[in-house]
Parts: structure tokens; C-alpha cells; sequence
């Protein structure tokens, strides 16, 4: 079986031993591929401070739709066949197929930008049904985002990014994120990337439209492959606003987002208020209270670009 093929099948479980508590079983669903090398998606210590171990009382049933979004449903209604007790989900677009596969068990939500405007939840203090979770804040994060880059590259107008169609989460946002954009004296060229081997076209298109710079959102697909889209980035001389720590390490310019460690815990918290007995419509859906400046000179260096002393100061980290 090829390296793609195998990213589109089920994460087999870890064996397991003789256990005395009672072993839940979770599902898990994103689009991309599983993480390399292979173990949790998260930080398990939050979940084991709580008494959650994955191979003692806790296994995951691990579903990764590679960059075909179409499997998301085919992978959300096995989730239910397999009677999983809670499935947690990785974007929207994840949250979304879990959705639609089941009105009965619980649905945690590991990250998705709006929920509300999704229809994924009534409200977010309310939120009914059987979704809750943590919510990235999609919308005034990608705001803040823009204003960052903004003072990064003053005289940038036209800003590239990178769009994942089949993320439900940007086609909410997107008159309001607009607005953001012509605020601030920015032309968005919105580039569509659905697949990964769509990648080499867009950034010949943004070379083709000039463009001065690039936003590339937290999308598992972008995630999956952030190594080559930043090593894109650089050889077109374009910095880049990226969703994640990790986008920056792999070499973007900066990042501003939420803090993974939050996440993390929140993750946790829900985790333990279903596994005992907490319904998801009472536990209101959370957002961020903690984000983070991280910004890389190596990637300033190789692109001549000198980074505002006023930023550098309140990075939180910086890479050289």
C-alpha cells in the first residue's frame, strides 16, 4: 500500500492489556493525514493529570481523510457503526460530517472556527444538542492576524491566501474578513486549493498577480503540508502570515494564534466532563483567552525584510 493510501485508512488500535478500570472508547476525525511520527494529536498529559490514559481506560479509534473530504462522512458514520462513545473532531469541515452521521452521541469539538455560523451549535453559551468544545475564533483571529501583517509590511496591498473550499469555516467569515481586509488598504487574492498537487498552480498565480505577500490558515490540508508550502513561500519572496507555531518553524514569517497549550486543556476538560456523565448542551462551547506572537528572523533574513523593533518586543517567541 503507497504512503497516500495508507494516510486514508483507519490509525489501528494500540494493544492492550489486562485493565481493570473500564475502557472508553473515542473516536477521532479530521481531514489530513495522521501525525508523523505517529502518536496523539494533542498533549496527552492535560488528559492524564485528570486520570485519562490512552492503552489503560481510554482507546481511539483514529479516522484521517488524507486531502479527500469526501471520506469525511464515510469515516463519521463508521465512527457510529463502531458505537465509539464520544467522537472528537479537527475542523469544521470534520465537525460538520460528525454532525450529519449522528444526533445522539457526543460530539467534541477539538478546534472549529465558528461554530454558530456553521450551524454546528445554537449558541455558544447554549449550545444544545450534542456538539460542544473549543472554538478558534476563527474570524477575529484571522482579523488580528491581517493587522500583524499589516505592521509587518506597511506598503503590502496585495495579499494572497490560500483557501481550502471544502472548509465550511472560511465561506461563513468571509464578508466580514473582507471588510477586514479593504480596512486596512489590502487587496485579497483568494487562491482555491482543494488538493495538495493543486499547490504549484496557485503560487504561479499569485506570481501572476502580483502578489506582495500570503495568509495561510490553520487548514489541516495547509497543516499537512506546511513544510512545502513555506519552502513555496520563500522561493516567490513571500512573507507569510501563517496559523500555527510549527507553520513558522517550517519556515513562515509569523504567526499569531491561540495557545495550543489552552487548547489542550480545554480539550481535556470536555473530555472528562462527558466520560463522566456531563451532557454536551450543557457545557457552553469555549474561545481562546490566550494567544501567541511567534515570529522568525531566519525566514526575515532570507527574505531582506527587517522586523519592527515595537513587534519583536512583544513576541512571545521568536526563532533565529
Amino acid at each position: 500500500m503507497g504512503a497516500a493510501a495508507a494516510n486514508l485508512v483507519a490509525v489501528p488500535l494500540a494493544a492492550m492489556g489486562q485493565q481493570t478500570d473500564k475502557v472508553h472508547r473515542i473516536g477521532y476525525l479530521q481531514l489530513g493525514n495522521p501525525p508523523i511520527p505517529a502518536g496523539p494529536d494533542w498533549d496527552p498529559g492535560p488528559l492524564r493529570d485528570l486520570g485519562w490514559i490512552e492503552g489503560k481506560n481510554l482507546v481511539f479509534e483514529r479516522r484521517y481523510a488524507g486531502d479527500r473530504p469526501e471520506l469525511l462522512q464515510r469515516f463519521a458514520a463508521e465512527l457510529v457503526r463502531l458505537k465509539v462513545e464520544i467522537i472528537v473532531t479537527s475542523g469544521t469541515d470534520a465537525a460538520v460530517a460528525a454532525k450529519e452521521a449522528t444526533t445522539h452521541i457526543p460530539i467534541v469539538i477539538y478546534s472549529a472556527g465558528d461554530p454558530v455560523g456553521a450551524g454546528l451549535v445554537a449558541s455558544l453559551s447554549r449550545p444544545g444538542g450534542n456538539i460542544t468544545g473549543f472554538s478558534i475564533l476563527t474570524t477575529e483571529l484571522d482579523v488580528k492576524r491581517l493587522e500583524v501583517l499589516h505592521e509587518v509590511l506597511p506598503s503590502a496591498q496585495r495579499v494572497g491566501e490560500l483557501v481550502n473550499p471544502n472548509n465550511p469555516a472560511f465561506r461563513v467569515a468571509r464578508k466580514e474578513y473582507e471588510e477586514a481586509f479593504r480596512s486596512l488598504g489590502m487587496q485579497p487574492i483568494f487562491i482555491n486549493v482543494a488538493v495538495a498537487s493543486e499547490l504549484g498552480n496557485a503560487f504561479a498565480e499569485l506570481a501572476r498577480r502580483r502578489a506582495q505577500a500570503l495568509v495561510v490558515r490553520q487548514d489541516n490540508l495547509f497543516v499537512t503540508n506546511s513544510v512545502s508550502i513555506m519552502r513555496a513561500s520563500v522561493e516567490h519572496a513571500l512573507p507569510t502570515m501563517v496559523g500555527s507555531r510549527d507553520m513558522v518553524e517550517d519556515g513562515g514569517l509569523v504567526s499569531y494564534t491561540y495557545s495550543p497549550e489552552e487548547r489542550n486543556r480545554r480539550f481535556a476538560f470536555f473530555l472528562d466532563k462527558i466520560l463522566r456523565g456531563a451532557k454536551p448542551a450543557d457545557l457552553p462551547v469555549e474561545r481562546p483567552t490566550k494567544f501567541k506572537l511567534v515570529i522568525n528572523l531566519n525566514t526575515a533574513n532570507a527574505l531582506g525584510l527587517t522586523i519592527p523593533q515595537s513587534l519583536l518586543l512583544r513576541a512571545d517567541e521568536v526563532i533565529q
